[in-house]
């Protein structure tokens, strides 16, 4: 896996101050996208177990009060993706029990294989859906258009 950005302080993508990783790989190429530079999974950085370990670190720093992880890209759930989210959402709900998972996937929940519903498991907020312009509206929380759904799990 690949990522573009890992953000250690962020209070835009979930509630509360959170760690955000925008994963590079997306398949769904939706007209109107704001992040077409992580649509290739080769591009951007590779995910290496270093930087997982900043994000564990980085959740369990108490000088800031962090709510949880956002996972958005990309799709954090496009296959050359999910072995290291899986392995990502499974370590932090071991290390970290008092975070929530938040993720952004361009598929919907029914859309899911086996192996992404495996990590949907362990994550609390999904919001899902392909962004779609013709519905896209600002006032939205979390969300850029009204096909979006989000759904919690765990909250």
């Amino acid at each position: 896996m690949n990522y573009h950005k890992y953000q250690q302080v962020d209070v835009v993508n979930g509630e509360g101050t959170r760690c955000t990783l925008f994963v590079a790989g997306c398949e769904h190429n939706c007209r109107g996208c704001y992040n077409k530079s992580t649509l290739n999974p080769n591009s951007g950085h590779p995910f290496t177990q270093e930087m997982e370990d900043q994000i564990i670190k980085d959740l369990k720093d108490t000088r800031i009060k962090r709510r949880g992880l956002s996972l958005s890209g990309g799709d954090p759930l496009h296959p050359a993706n999910t072995a290291s989210i899986y392995k990502l959402v499974v370590r932090v709900k071991e290390e970290c029990p008092d975070k929530d998972i938040w993720m952004w996937t361009g598929y919907t929940i029914d859309e899911l294989s086996s192996e992404q519903r495996s990590i949907v498991e362990h994550i609390d907020v999904l919001i899902d859906g392909k962004f779609e312009q013709d519905k896209y509206d600002p006032e939205l929380l979390w969300r850029g258009s009204s096909n979006q759904i989000i759904h919690k799990f765990n909250i």
